[in-house]
């Protein structure tokens, strides 16, 4: 079951592992075709395999600077994009509920809908003044309030954070409340 749990809270790495394998096999395979090009005493099609380990040993004589600097900076952010796609757990939009007999994975925007619909319902407001977010550990409620009529904040975080009590959603979001100073004119 927890296998199944982490599946689902974490990205796969599948799409990075094979941009990987095919750049190393896109630069094997070419070095496999001008090594076989070289055996064969066929000229390079683009650089000799010989001549290119040359030129990689003498680096950075005959190399222009600005063109040095600019290979080593995408160099290393292609290396660093690999490294912390590697090392870093990354995570879904999904939080897990407890239960003895199932798994339960629900998405961030199925808590955020029913946590804008107890919102709403607590501040006396049309669905399109709440706008609730949610993240792994922090769930922002954003209330516009109606013109002229009162909105209690205690009342409104109250309603939502006993809402996210009942849900046991794990691990348990912070709740903050943010009241917009303009107010939206009632109909």
């Amino acid at each position: 079951m927890e296998r199944v749990l982490r599946r689902e809270t974490r990205p796969s790495r599948a799409v990075v592992s094979m941009i990987a394998a095919v750049l190393v096999s896109v630069v094997c395979g070419y070095a496999l075709l001008e090594t076989g090009v070289r055996a064969i005493g066929q000229p390079p099609w683009l650089v000799d395999p010989l001549t290119a380990a040359e030129r990689v040993v003498a680096l950075p004589a005959g190399i222009p600077p600005l063109l040095l600097g600019v290979t080593g900076a995408v160099v290393t952010m292609a290396g660093l994009f690999f490294f912390l796609n590697a090392v870093l757990p990354g995570r879904r939009a999904r939080h897990l509920f407890p239960d003895r007999r199932a798994a339960v994975v629900v998405d961030d925007e199925v808590i955020a809908a029913a946590l804008a619909r107890r919102a709403r319902m607590a501040a006396n407001v049309s669905p399109e003044q709440v706008m609730v977010v949610v993240s792994r550990n922090r769930v922002v409620v954003n209330v516009r309030p109606t013109s002229g009529i009162p909105l209690r904040q205690d009342t409104v975080l109250e309603a939502v954070r006993r809402e996210l009590q009942d849900m046991h959603p794990v691990p348990m979001p912070d709740v903050q409340l943010q009241v917009a100073t303009a107010g939206v004119v009632g109909a």
